[in-house]
């Protein structure tokens, strides 16, 4: 038997690179809109070559960390932390179970943005969400589950959080929370005594507080978490 050694970096030098910006960038505690220092400067400093330099530097644009501007060069910016994840959000690109980890994480993620949802939501807002039910129901046999007004519901109350974040985010998840219902990957349906309608929630938003409201939202998904968890 061969003797254990130490693991192996098997990392690209433009990966190290990379990784060394970021170092630097933390260190000397650049700050949004301050340019990095130039290439030759982290050539010198790295002692790599300009092309890994600007590999590296490429990385972090399409990162969004970075951008080059006339006269500054390379600046650091606000990055959009979803915008990595948006090309690679697809459901088809993912398995089963990852599927359902993000399904699960919406749904307590819904669960968790009651108490902004209470403190933000205005009359003007309650009003669209009386119409979304008003749909609901004439669209409902009153038996089927309808995604589209689901979808439509919860798309409104991400917007009444007024979380910038959790608004992008929202976009990614209802995809696939419409995929998971649809795909089959969900137990059959489970109904729960205690459950919350669409309206049951408005009026919690209205007449309730943010204790009830959020209890309400948990019982309201209580369907979606049993057919989620119960296997």
């Amino acid at each position: 038997m061969l003797e254990k050694f130490e693991s192996i970096d098997t990392s690209s030098l433009v990966d190290k690179v990379e990784n060394h910006i970021i170092d630097l960038i933390r260190a000397r505690n650049i700050q949004i809109g301050e340019s990095l220092p130039k290439e030759l400067e982290l050539s010198e400093s790295f002692g790599v070559s300009r092309t890994v330099i600007r590999e590296a530097l490429l990385r972090l644009r399409m990162m969004g960390l970075i951008e080059s501007r006339k006269n500054k060069g390379a600046v650091l910016t606000n990055p959009n932390l979803l915008t990595p994840l948006k090309k690679v959000f697809h459901p088809a690109m993912m398995d089963d179970d990852t599927l359902k980890d993000i399904f699960e994480m919406r749904l307590a993620l819904e669960v968790g943005m009651a108490e902004l949802i209470f403190d933000r939501v205005t009359a003007t807002d309650i009003a669209e969400l009386e119409e979304i039910v008003e749909m609901e129901m004439r669209n409902s046999d009153g038996r089927s589950f309808l995604i589209q007004e689901e979808v439509a519901f919860h798309g409104k109350l991400y917007k009444i959080s007024g979380n910038k974040m959790l608004m992008e985010f929202q976009e990614l998840l209802l995809p696939i929370f419409q995929y998971v219902h649809d795909g089959g990957l969900l137990n059959q349906q489970f109904f729960s005594n205690d459950f919350i309608s669409h309206k049951q929630l408005i009026v919690l938003l209205k007449e309730g507080d943010v204790s009830s409201f959020r209890d309400g939202m948990r019982k309201h998904l209580d369907n979606h978490y049993h057919r989620l968890l119960k296997h």
